[in-house]
């Protein structure tokens, strides 16, 4: 599979040389593995309702739905695949967790770096939020967490790390600081699993993303649970499985599950989670390492080009935000594609708490993300063309 993989990067790099260079990676990764579409189709053509019947289209479908959820189970080293919920994205799986976990009186405790949606789940249940807050570099204040855990916090939703500056929260830290208190953890892997190692014993419940690091479809995330918790029913109908009783059942996986499955897509993210199985999710972080410390080291130096995160750690994502003095990040974001053909991600990144932390809610940045398939060729060109734009149209 390796090589066959490095065929398809060497002919994409080609290729995108003509179209355009993808750094919008954190949003969805564009470029994935050959057998993520072929498997698609493959489903498209050969599936039926899984969980549904006997007949051999079922049942084909009942055993790869089921392989998928070992293989990701295997991903973060939980024996139980069955633990392992799938839903259309990340965004209805953290909607399912805080809709069939949180009461209106509960004290719940999340973070100012977080994504809207972990934020917006958590307005709407009109509980009562405490934030854990920030420095200039968008460095979680990590001195307030025995204020903010104090009680009667009951849950703490988090992201693993952060869709706008890159940087990687100490999840271990506070899972720690949460068992010794009975709070139940949440976090955000969307940007994370299938990017750089995580483990079951990072927390309780895990809400992630098909389409970015896993290299699946869109349409495609889920639940991993470690443990069992008292789940209400957010989402219920047709399981397949006790159509006389009046409630289906509140077990794992089907609590999160009702109605027909994304079989195509569930299918075709099995291939992409066995490509980061078979890859290794360390070899894959430190190629795109590689990529963006090469992107940083170009782009740091480059007269009024203001660069947002901590570049200090000791570990982060492959994800950089700047921004060009003077200039709105959509009209950066603008000039990057229409005179470079390089594809990014201005604006706000549905962020708006960490923005105005970083004072940077009226402008926006500019988000590069990167890939395991993009290449050092694409990361020289991603410089040149912020070091042009900068001298032409910069304050």
């Amino acid at each position: 599979m390796y090589n066959e993989c490095c065929a398809f990067v060497n002919y994409y790099a080609k290729y995108v040389e003509m179209v355009m260079i993808y750094f919008d990676n954190s949003a969805t990764t564009l470029m994935k593995p050959p057998e993520v579409a072929e498997a698609v189709k493959f489903a498209i053509n050969n599936f039926g309702n899984t969980g549904r019947s006997f007949y051999d289209a079922a049942l084909l479908a009942d055993r790869e739905l089921y392989r998928t959820r070992a293989e990701i189970a295997k991903l973060v080293g939980l024996d139980e695949a069955l633990r392992v919920a799938f839903t259309s994205s990340f965004t209805e799986s953290l909607n399912l967790v805080a809709g069939g976990l949180i009461e209106k009186d509960d004290t719940v405790v999340t973070t100012v770096t977080e994504h809207n949606s972990v934020l917006r789940p958590l307005y709407l249940s009109g509980c009562h939020l405490r934030f854990i807050d920030c420095d200039e570099h968008g460095v979680l204040r990590y001195d307030s967490l025995e204020q903010v855990l104090a009680p009667p916090a009951k849950f703490l939703f988090c992201t693993h790390g952060s869709n706008l500056t890159g940087n990687i929260t100490d999840v271990r830290r506070l899972y720690e600081m949460c068992k010794a208190r009975g709070i139940t953890m949440v976090i955000d892997v969307s940007q994370t699993l299938g990017t750089v190692p995580v483990d079951i014993d990072m927390a309780d419940i895990f809400c992630f993303s098909g389409h970015k690091g896993l290299f699946g479809p869109q349409g495609t995330g889920g639940v991993i649970v470690n443990g069992k918790f008292d789940f209400r029913f957010v989402k219920t109908g047709g399981s397949g499985s006790r159509s006389f009783e009046r409630f289906q059942s509140d077990e794992m996986p089907d609590v999160f599950e009702s109605g027909t499955p994304n079989g195509h897509g569930i299918y075709g993210l099995q291939k992409g989670v066995l490509f980061v199985r078979e890859t290794r999710v360390e070899r894959i972080h430190a190629r795109t390492d590689l990529l963006l410390k090469a992107f940083y080291e170009g782009i740091r130096g480059i007269a009024r080009v203001r660069v947002y995160g901590d570049f200090n750690c000791a570990d982060r994502l492959p994800v950089i935000a700047i921004n060009i003095d003077g200039m709105p990040s959509s009209e950066f974001g603008q000039h990057l594609w229409e005179e470079h053909r390089i594809a990014t991600r201005p604006g706000i990144h549905c962020a708006p708490l960490l923005h105005q932390r970083l004072g940077t809610a009226d402008v926006g940045m500019v988000r590069f993300s990167f890939s395991y398939f993009n290449t050092e060729d694409e990361i020289e060109a991603g410089v040149r063309a912020v070091a042009e734009i900068a001298r032409k149209y910069g304050a």
